[in-house]
């Protein structure tokens, strides 16, 4: 689903790069291909195409990312309503992440994250 954009401009994602350790989680359980490393440090490269789902923040080892659910959310909403089956707002890397001891919601995030997803 990589093709998907959502609001313009209303993504609370951030990175702070200078934290990141380029290790490339974060760009492993995006699902929507949102975060590229460049120079061995995350960069925003899609912030329209964020979901917000919290993969990568709850994932990454440094905190160099931050995010809060929020519209980007409403895709789950969307297909729950139509009865479509598909990305989900918390568990859409679960399957991979899961398999690698990934954490694929907010609720298992750090306390200073935000606390939950939808």
């Amino acid at each position: 689903m990589p093709g998907l954009q959502y609001l313009k401009n209303v993504a609370s994602l951030s990175a702070n790069p200078e934290l990141c350790v380029g290790c490339g989680l974060c760009v492993e359980v995006c699902p929507q291909g949102v975060l590229e490393l460049r120079d061995k440090r995350v960069v925003v490269a899609r912030r329209d195409a964020c979901m917000e789902c919290g993969a990568c923040m709850t994932n990454c080892p440094a905190q160099a990312l931050w995010v809060e659910a929020g519209v980007g959310c409403a895709q789950a909403v969307i297909n729950s309503a139509l009865g479509r089956k598909g990305n989900g707002c918390c568990c859409v890397a679960e399957p991979r992440a899961a398999q690698q001891g990934l954490q694929t919601n907010l609720e298992a995030a750090p306390p200073r994250k935000s606390s939950g997803c939808c």
